[in-house]
């Protein structure tokens, strides 16, 4: 096989989650850690004639959920020359290590069920992402909006945008000196960041805020149409973003839920 010529963004250092949320117990409202947020799937699929990189995508896959029973990020590489494929998994600070390993291991199944065996892939869910590229694809430099899912419902109330500027601002002060994750409040506003486990603090503050908004999408992905699981029946209470960029620079998630009700005693996801 020839060096892959496809762009995809599948080496992000940065993974920042933005919760925001009515003060109310996350317990209530968040959801489920396992569910679908983002698949990102190369156009380009995994030539194998001998069976060579299954047996190292294998391989890889196999080592990244023996490590994510004891450890909240872990990067390799497996196989060798052309053959050698790079990979990753990350999961959300706050979860246990036993909700980490149960995270990850859905991820290689559901990359296959819902990728197949392509030369890079990506997959995003509420608790943990895993990526995988076979070595010599080739990315794209910048940050870039892979993908975004907006409710048709604007946030009520006097005073928004200032509570949640506050918030995000709060954020990228607290982030860079708290060893990569990091939640706070502001008045009804919460948020939750989180890094990637090899980024820089100072890249890690850099990215974690934007008061201009966020970069457009590039023409130039060759991701497969992004999609959520639950994007639908989210109506009026999430937003995501997700935004990649070159390796060393950065990869960015926010989601944004609204709780509707204080009163509710269960988030209907």
């Amino acid at each position: 096989m020839g060096s892959p010529r496809n762009t995809l963004y599948t080496v992000p250092v940065l993974l920042v989650i933005l919760i925001i949320l009515e003060l109310t117990s996350l317990s209530k409202s968040a959801p489920d850690y396992t569910s679908l947020v983002y698949k990102g799937c190369a156009k380009q699929d995994l030539a194998d004639p001998t069976g060579v990189y299954s047996q190292a995508l294998s391989a890889l896959f196999g080592t990244l959920i023996a490590q994510s029973s004891k450890a909240k990020f872990f990067k390799t590489t497996t196989g060798s020359g052309q053959t050698t494929i790079n990979g990753l998994f990350q999961c959300r600070g706050d979860l246990s290590n036993v909700d980490c390993y149960n995270c990850v291991s859905r991820l290689p199944i559901l990359i296959d069920k819902l990728c197949g065996k392509p030369i890079a892939a990506r997959l995003q869910l509420f608790g943990c992402y895993m990526l995988y590229e076979v070595a010599g694809f080739s990315q794209i430099s910048g940050m870039e909006m892979l993908y975004k899912t907006c409710s048709g419902t604007n946030v009520g109330g006097a005073g928004y945008e200032e509570k949640r500027d506050t918030a995000f601002s709060s954020l990228a002060n607290g982030i860079g000196n708290a060893n990569g994750f990091y939640t706070t409040s502001y008045e009804s506003v919460y948020v939750l960041g989180q890094c990637e486990g090899d980024v820089g603090s100072t890249d890690c503050v850099d990215y974690s805020y934007y008061q201009n908004g966020v970069p457009k999408r590039s023409s130039s992905s060759s991701y497969t149409s992004p999609s959520s699981s639950g994007s639908g029946q989210n109506t009026g209470k999430t937003v995501a973003i997700i935004l990649g960029g070159a390796a060393g620079v950065g990869f960015l998630v926010i989601f944004l839920l609204f709780a509707r009700n204080l009163t509710k005693k269960r988030d209907d996801y």
